[in-house]
């Protein structure tokens, strides 16, 4: 055992196995002949000079590229290359540095189609139906099949080649993870030399062991920072691959974003949620992971093997049962950690949810005065998360006492029971036991080996306590990897299902009419109009739940140069015809035609509440456009600044501090501002086809009537949804919805037919017929006020007025022209007399019979 423990570098295997090469290359040169060594020699110089002169091209090319990097930064753009990738040119240091983008592939997401909504029958994620709820709700996050088969789909995304960047970082990782093992080795080793020197008094030695120990030290603080920088890389290498592939599924043409909210809801109203917090709680733990799982297990390895050789295989044997004992009882004893997590992430993104919903409303909120409304439904919120929380921490009490007993005491009691076989069952010591036989007559010296055999055995069942701690403690940390991992499952499997539009009812079951899965229609992109024939307007539900039905069926036209205006009563549907246009909801039956770009040549849609960008006052004029479109079609600021002008917002560079100036807009522009910023983007655009939705409610009659004049002045055909009867005079034809006595019915028809003339004739006879009403109206008033002035006692009688108010009436009397003759007494009586002659209450209760 002491030869085993030695720090000889004729012991040391590295150090062999790099004599053993060093001898093999010498013998190897010596055999070699003298031209073989010219031609070495030749290839070595060829080789030199083509390395150079390829660094001298790769500096010039990387000085270049910096210049240009340095020229596009300055103008705020950047390239963009034939397959959809971005480069971009940030600020690193004094320089820039190169950033290249890749879009994720359409063929990528069909490969990954397949693990997301059609998952193994083994893996336990389908619920025996062809539907693809994934996971379905009876799934338990926890260390399962499920469990498996999510992570490698995940990891599939993560590292989606060998020779990725994420790769190289998890080999790099560990090439450091398994140096850290070795140093371990050396360290027990040098820990034991340094104790048999300092119980020898060998000085000397003793000095040069400390001298080796802080060396050694210095290189194995070096590992450690290595091993938590290359963890925190992995975590962000996976993160960045995860939410650009998010974010590429997430925002595209098929308005995801908008479905998975308010169509799907899968996720719920949280996927900010998801696509935040929970998938960097994922990566984090999924880095550490590979660190927690898998050094713990060479060092497993490593370190059995080791006090094999020094302790023999009963010390083995009691080793691997340790572990299994101690696997079998947290196992069976932990709590449920994945479900746990999932769950304490739903009630974060609930609770999270309330706060972006009272920011995002705080102005309503104000002017009701809800604040007090706000804060229960906040603190009801919070009240949940923390009972849920206090939960899970009363579970860990529990479970950390008794994962901290079996890990740390009751192993370090057996790993000194193993140390002592050599010493007193020298049979069954392995090479321990065998000195101890060997050496039994040298008392002295034997106690000098024993001591420094037994601190490094000592410091072998630390290192090897330490892993097999961190395997176990890993049960708790897979747990909780479990639950972000059906976290995140669940929203790319549900971004899959809205992108796939793979909505099926279950086996033996008819869809629900005008649900997800009873989609029927046609869509149809490159035709030169609008229309919609025999098209149901329905309000969609979220899934499985059917629609409602507001319009049967309805059949538009509209050609270049028809300006439309939908017009009807407020909340019957007039928006949700732009909708189903726009392919935000769904055309269950019938055709949908438009044209197939959304812009410049094509149509665009104007919401009905404006929306303002993150950015600068130029992105807000070319949204949805960026700096680097605008650059690249030609356009410059001089052409915006025009087209303020024509929406009577020239003022705004000069006001706000130029085109490059960032604010939040939203709280910078008035309403009507917000209103003709809309209408500036629809001017920079200049599509053929545009939906206005309440585009100008908040500007004046003349500015709204200039708006759409510059508009039809551009060649935009108008399709503009109102409750205003002034602006038909902007357009061709007027469909008129909520019509019948159910509101389901329509109308559409040419502005300015005899028949709309009669319509507007028979209005106008009915306004003069109300006007000539007002005088009986105004009488019919001074009736009604006069009887609700009067006051009656129970028995039908009249209250007459009260004293003061009778001394003020005979007052005025007295100052009238008109003279009274009698007492105040004969007054007041010929007053009564008068209210007894006044109408009974029967005749009031007639008058409020009267319509």
């Amino acid at each position: 055992m002491a030869i085993q423990s030695t720090l000889r570098q004729s012991e040391d295997p590295i150090i062999i196995l790099y004599d053993h090469y060093a001898d093999l290359l010498r013998s190897r040169l010596k055999r070699t002949s003298r031209t073989t060594r010219l031609i070495a020699t030749l290839s070595l110089l060829a080789t030199i000079i083509a390395g150079a002169y390829g660094g001298t091209r790769w500096w010039k090319t990387r000085r270049e590229e910096k210049e240009r990097g340095k020229t596009l930064l300055r103008r705020n753009s950047g390239l963009r290359g034939k397959d959809g990738s971005r480069t971009l040119y940030v600020p690193y240091r004094s320089t820039t540095s190169k950033v290249i983008i890749h879009p994720t592939k359409p063929t990528t997401f069909d490969a990954h189609r397949r693990l997301f909504l059609n998952p193994p029958r083994a893996a336990g994620l389908s619920d025996g139906q062809m539907t693809p709820q994934v996971p379905p709700p009876l799934t338990k996050p926890g260390l399962n099949l499920a469990f498996l088969h999510q992570f490698l789909s995940l990891l599939s995304i993560m590292i989606p080649r060998w020779n990725s960047k994420e790769t190289g970082l998890l080999v790099s990782h560990g090439v450091f993870l398994m140096l850290r093992t070795y140093l371990s080795l050396v360290v027990a080793r040098l820990d034991g030399e340094i104790v048999r020197d300092l119980v020898a008094g060998n000085g000397r030695a003793f000095s040069w062991g400390i001298i080796k120990w802080c060396g050694i030290g210095s290189f194995a603080s070096y590992t450690n920072a290595m091993i938590k920088f290359l963890q925190s890389k992995v975590s962000i290498a996976f993160r960045t691959r995860l939410t650009r592939y998010i974010h590429d599924l997430y925002l595209n043409d098929n308005f995801n974003y908008y479905k998975l909210s308010n169509l799907d809801g899968g996720v719920g109203q949280g996927a900010d949620q998801f696509i935040t917090q929970d998938l960097t709680l994922f990566c984090a733990s999924a880095a550490s992971l590979y660190s927690s799982l898998g050094k713990p297990f060479v060092d497993l390895c490593v370190f059995n093997y080791q006090l094999f050789r020094s302790l023999g295989p009963l010390a083995l044997t009691g080793l691997l049962s340790n572990y299994f004992l101690t696997a079998t009882i947290l196992r069976r004893l932990s709590p449920p950690f994945g479900k746990l997590k999932a769950v304490e992430g739903r009630r974060e993104g609930d609770f999270r949810g309330l706060h972006s919903r009272l920011i995002a409303n705080a102005e309503e909120v104000a002017f009701y005065g809800g604040a007090g409304m706000e804060k229960v439904f906040l603190e009801r919120g919070f009240k949940e998360l923390k009972g849920w929380m206090e939960s899970i921490y009363s579970l860990k009490i529990r479970y950390n006492m008794l994962e901290d007993f079996v890990l740390k005491y009751s192993w370090s009691a057996y790993g000194y029971l193993l140390t002592s076989l050599p010493v007193f069952l020298p049979a069954w010591g392995g090479l321990g036991g065998v000195l101890e036989l060997a050496d039994s007559t040298k008392r002295t010296g034997r106690e000098r080996a024993r001591m420094k055999e037994f601190i490094t055995n000592k410091r072998l069942m630390l290192s090897l306590a330490d892993a097999g701690g961190r395997m176990m403690y890993s049960i708790k940390d897979l747990s909780e990897l479990a639950g972000y991992t059906s976290r995140v499952y669940t929203l790319i499997s549900t971004l899959h299902r809205v992108h796939a539009n793979a909505y099926f009812s279950p086996r033996g079951t008819h869809p629900e009419l005008f649900s997800a899965s009873d989609v029927q229609g046609t869509i149809h992109k490159g035709f030169d109009g609008v229309r919609l024939e025999n098209v149901p307007i329905v309000a969609p539900s979220m899934y499985p739940r059917g629609g409602d039905e507001l319009f049967d069926s309805l059949s538009v036209i509209v050609h270049s140069g028809e300006h439309l205006l939908i017009s009807g009563p407020n909340g019957v549907g007039k928006s949700a015809v732009s909708r189903i246009v726009a392919g935000l909801w769904p055309v269950y039956r019938g055709l949908v035609s438009r044209p197939r770009s959304i812009g410049t040549d094509g149509i665009m849609f104007l919401p009905q509440r404006p929306y303002l960008s993150v950015g600068t006052l130029r992105d807000q004029v070319i949204y949805p456009h960026s700096e680097m479109d605008m650059r690249e079609s030609g356009r410059r600021d001089h052409e915006l600044s025009k087209v303020l002008e024509e929406v009577r917002l020239g003022y705004l560079p000069d006001r706000e501090g130029g085109w490059d100036c960032r604010k939040e807009w939203k709280d910078v522009l008035s309403g009507g501002e917000k209103q003709r910023m809309g209408m500036a983007r629809l001017m920079y655009h200049e599509p053929r086809y545009a939906f206005i939705d309440e585009g100008t409610s908040a500007v004046s009659s003349d500015v709204e009537g200039l708006l759409y004049e510059k508009a039809k002045g551009k060649g935009i055909t108008l399709i503009t949804i109102s409750t205003r009867a002034s602006l038909k005079k902007y357009h061709t034809f007027n469909l008129t919805l909520g019509l019948g006595h159910d509101g389901a019915e329509w109308d559409f028809e040419r502005i300015g037919t005899e028949k709309e003339k009669m319509n507007v004739e028979r209005e106008l006879q009915e306004l003069r017929e109300r006007l000539a009403q007002i005088e009986e109206w105004k009488r019919r008033r001074e009736e009604i006020e006069e009887e609700l002035g009067k006051v009656w006692l129970e028995g039908g009688d009249e209250l007459g007025p009260p004293q003061y108010a009778e001394v003020e009436d005979l007052a005025a009397d007295t100052r009238s022209p008109v003279t009274n003759s009698g007492t105040k007494e004969e007054i007041i009586g010929s007053r009564n007399e008068d209210n007894a002659r006044t109408e009974t209450r029967p005749g009031l209760e007639r008058m409020w019979s009267v319509d």
